[in-house]
């Protein structure tokens, strides 16, 4: 399998939310705006890549008894770490998103790639499996806190400050001024509602690209020959 199959694959073809349909508790819990989306996001990305890295380092000296739990170890280090960085530097948003971060240690799609691949290729493509895989959760997430803070705010980028500061303060868009609110789409129906549309989204845009694809089973035959 090449780079690009590999990353094609985390990204789009089997993506994390939408496809494999696994870590759903943070991606309809923190979802309610684009930059708690992002916060998660990146934090599920480091934490597949560090985590892929480790145990695909470790993989030739690892016996095949213990390797769920060490798995489960080196998952919980990389995001015990992860979690101090954001209560030293984001610490507004380590509030705002609270549990889920430790909870990223029990992501089924983490220790999913770690036993999938990671355990069975060399450290390079295991990177670029966990990026490409976190970047596809990454993307359902935003995409869908997108979707809910525009319906139920009305605003983009709500927030901003907790991640990026004063700066953030410039980003905030108000798309829909004097939006009296949209209650449904902040709420949990709202995040399975607006995740079974994404969900039929994607598998819309992925039948057309399909049926634009050339047939590669068919073999033109020349004229007066019959196959």
């Amino acid at each position: 399998m090449t780079y690009r199959q590999i990353f094609f694959n985390g990204l789009w073809q089997q993506n994390t939310g939408l496809v494999v349909l696994l870590g759903l508790c943070p991606l309809l819990a923190v979802t309610s705006t684009v930059v708690n989306a992002i916060g998660l996001g990146l934090a599920t990305i480091l934490t597949l890549v560090f985590s892929n890295l480790a145990v695909s380092l470790i993989r030739p000296v690892l016996r095949a008894e213990i390797r769920i739990p060490a798995y489960v170890l080196i998952i919980a280090s990389v995001v015990t770490v992860i979690q101090l960085l954001m209560q030293a530097w984001f610490h507004d948003l380590y509030r705002v998103l609270g549990i889920f971060i430790p909870l990223i240690v029990t992501n089924c799609a983490i220790i999913g790639r770690a036993e999938a691949f990671a355990s069975r290729n060399a450290p390079l493509p295991s990177i670029i499996d966990g990026l490409a895989t976190g970047l596809g959760f990454m993307l359902a997430l935003v995409a869908l806190g997108a979707a809910r803070e525009i319906i139920g705010r009305g605003t983009l980028f709500s927030q901003a400050r907790l991640m990026f500061g004063d700066v953030g303060e410039s980003l905030q868009l108000t798309l829909v001024p004097g939006h009296p609110g949209f209650l449904l789409a902040m709420l949990p129906p709202g995040a399975f509602i607006g995740l079974g549309l994404l969900i039929a989204g994607r598998n819309w845009l992925d039948s057309r690209r399909l049926r634009k694809q050339p047939d590669a089973a068919a073999v033109d035959t020349p004229q007066g020959v019959k196959a």
